[in-house]
């Protein structure tokens, strides 16, 4: 929990809150750390990776059929944001 808290920027409660009420919906479940007896790994379930893949099906559909639609001009803006995106999320 504590190395998922850091990866977020959030705290170790909240992560546990939060896995605790994906656990409930039966979308995460943990695992006693056969390395760490003090720790547990989360793992997403079957259900969880269904959810996720048809989620980002959409998402690439939306965006597809946007794209397909834009001239070549926005195109290029769209593809310097994506690479300033990518530097800003990288922490240059």
């Amino acid at each position: 929990m504590g190395e998922l808290a850091a990866i977020e920027k959030v705290s170790a409660p909240s992560v546990t809150g939060i896995v605790g009420r994906l656990e409930e919906r039966g979308l995460v479940e943990r695992q006693p750390d056969p390395d760490d007896a003090r720790s547990t790994l989360v793992r997403p379930t079957e259900t969880a990776t269904t959810m996720l893949a048809a989620a980002r099906q959409l998402r690439t559909a939306f965006l597809t059929t946007r794209i397909t639609g834009m001239q070549d001009s926005e195109i290029s803006t769209l593809v310097q944001a994506m690479a300033l995106l990518d530097r800003i999320a990288a922490g240059e």
